[in-house]
C-alpha cells in the first residue's frame, strides 16, 4: 500500500460501520479482533440529499457525536481532540453511487481530522448489503424491500441488475407487488378481466373505498412506500386467491432473473455452486414469495445455493471496516460503488468495473437504488415490507 500505515492496528483498536438510508443513520462500533458490534447508535433523521448530492456536512453532524458517544460507552474515550483509536471506518449510503460525489470529496479529510482514521471505505448500500449477507466470498445478493436490486461479484468486478426505481424497474420488489395487487383490486371493482375480489376487500380494509385510492396515492411523495405497504396483503391472500398467487409467481420470476444476471459464471474451482443470499424486508413475507423464488432460481440457476442473509448492511459496513483495518479487503474496489481513498487498500483494484452499474458521473441517475432495497429516500416510508438499508430506488 502507498501512504498507509505499515504496522498492524492494535487488537484493542476500534472499527466503525455506518449505514445511511431513508429511515435514518445507524452506527456500529466494533473491535479489530472480534466479530460483530460492541455498541450501536441510531440517528432517526435521514441524511439530507440536495442538488449537490448527499449532504456530507449533515452526515458528519450526526456521525461524529454518535461515534464519540459509542467510544465513550465502550470505555475508549480519550482526553484531547481524539475520542479514541479508530483503525478503520466504512460507510454504506443509499444513493452513494450516483449522489455520493460530495461524500467522496469531503469525508476522508474530515474524518481523518476528527477521528484520526486514515483507512476508510465509502460504499453503495447494495455493497454493504452484500458484505452483510455473503461476506467476502464470490456470490450474489438480492436485496428486496420497497425496491429490488441484485448484486454479484467474482471478486474481480461487480455485476448489478435492476434497482432502477419504481418507474423504470425494481421488478418484483415491494412496490411492484403492491401495485400489481392494487391493479387486480381495481379490476375487480370495475368488473374487468383479471380482477381479484379478495384483493379488493383488502384494499377497502387498508385504504377505504376504491374510488378514493387515486386521491390518496397520487399526491404522496412516498408513493413507492405506499404501494409496497399493500404487498403483505397480496401475500396474505395467496393461500386462497389465484390472482395473488400469480402476482407472487411473476415477482419471483423477476427476482430470479435479476439474480441469474449477476451470479458469477463460475466458482473458484469452475463448477462450484453460486451462493444467492436473499436479504431485506421483502422476504419476510415468507413462503408465499420464497417458495416461488426458490423454484425459479432452481430453473434459471441450477447451481444456485439459496441462503437467507444473516447480516444486514450495518453488519456489512462493520465487516468492510474490519477487513480494511487488517489489510484483508477482498471485495472489488470501484470508483462509486466501493470507494477506498488512495493508499487505503491493495493497489490495482480501484478501477474494477461494475457491469450494468458504473462508473457513472454523479449527475446521471444510474444507480437508481443502489440506493433506496435498498430505495432512494422518501419523505416518509409507511411500508411494512421495510427496506434492506433502503436499497433500490
Amino acid at each position: 500500500m502507498t501512504d498507509a500505515p505499515s504496522t498492524a492496528p492494535a487488537p484493542e483498536a476500534y472499527v466503525l460501520g455506518v449505514d445511511s438510508g431513508g429511515s435514518g443513520l445507524r452506527v456500529a462500533l466494533g473491535r479489530v479482533d472480534t466479530d460483530g458490534p460492541l455498541f450501536t447508535a441510531v440517528c432517526a433523521e435521514p441524511v439530507r440529499t440536495g442538488a449537490g448530492g448527499i449532504d456530507a456536512a449533515h452526515l458528519l453532524e450526526q456521525l461524529l457525536p454518535a461515534a464519540a458517544g459509542l467510544l465513550e460507552q465502550a470505555g475508549g474515550a480519550r482526553t484531547g481532540d481524539s475520542p479514541g483509536q479508530v483503525a478503520a471506518l466504512a460507510i454504506g449510503a443509499a444513493g452513494m453511487a450516483t449522489l455520493g460525489g460530495r461524500l467522496r470529496a469531503e469525508l476522508p479529510g474530515a474524518l481523518a481530522e476528527a477521528l484520526g482514521v486514515r483507512r476508510m471505505a465509502l460504499a453503495a448500500d447494495a455493497v454493504t448489503a452484500y458484505a452483510g449477507a455473503v461476506g467476502q466470498r464470490p456470490g450474489a445478493v438480492v436485496a428486496g424491500g420497497t425496491g429490488m436490486i441484485a448484486l454479484g461479484t467474482d471478486l474481480t468486478e461487480w455485476h448489478r441488475a435492476d434497482g432502477w426505481g419504481h418507474l423504470l424497474g425494481d421488478s418484483g420488489g415491494g412496490a411492484w407487488i403492491g401495485r400489481a395487487g392494487l391493479d387486480a383490486a381495481m379490476r375487480a371493482h370495475d368488473g374487468r378481466r383479471g380482477g381479484s375480489p379478495a384483493l379488493l376487500a383488502r384494499l377497502h380494509a387498508v385504504f377505504g373505498p376504491a374510488e378514493g385510492l387515486p386521491g390518496l396515492l397520487y399526491p404522496r411523495s412516498d408513493r413507492p412506500a405506499v404501494l409496497a405497504s399493500f404487498a403483505p396483503e397480496v401475500a396474505a391472500c395467496a393461500g386462497a386467491d389465484e390472482v395473488a398467487v400469480g402476482i407472487l409467481r411473476e415477482a419471483a420470476a423477476h427476482i430470479a432473473e435479476a439474480a441469474a444476471a449477476v451470479c458469477p459464471t463460475a466458482g473458484p474451482r469452475g463448477g462450484d455452486a453460486c451462493e444467492v443470499a436473499l436479504t431485506g424486508g421483502l422476504f419476510r413475507m415468507g413462503e408465499p414469495l420464497l417458495g416461488p423464488v426458490r423454484e425459479e432460481l432452481a430453473r434459471l440457476v441450477p447451481r444456485a445455493r439459496v441462503t437467507t442473509g444473516t447480516g444486514d448492511p450495518l453488519t456489512g459496513a462493520l465487516r468492510i471496516a474490519r477487513a480494511l483495518a487488517l489489510d484483508d479487503l477482498r471485495l472489488p474496489h470501484h470508483p462509486t460503488m466501493l470507494f477506498v481513498p488512495a493508499g487505503d487498500g491493495p493497489p490495482g483494484r480501484v478501477g474494477a468495473e461494475a457491469r450494468n452499474g458504473g462508473p457513472e458521473p454523479d449527475d446521471v441517475p444510474a444507480d437508481g437504488a443502489v440506493s433506496g432495497a435498498a430505495d432512494r429516500p422518501t419523505d416518509t416510508d409507511t411500508s411494512p415490507v421495510g427496506h434492506s438499508s433502503d436499497i433500490s430506488g
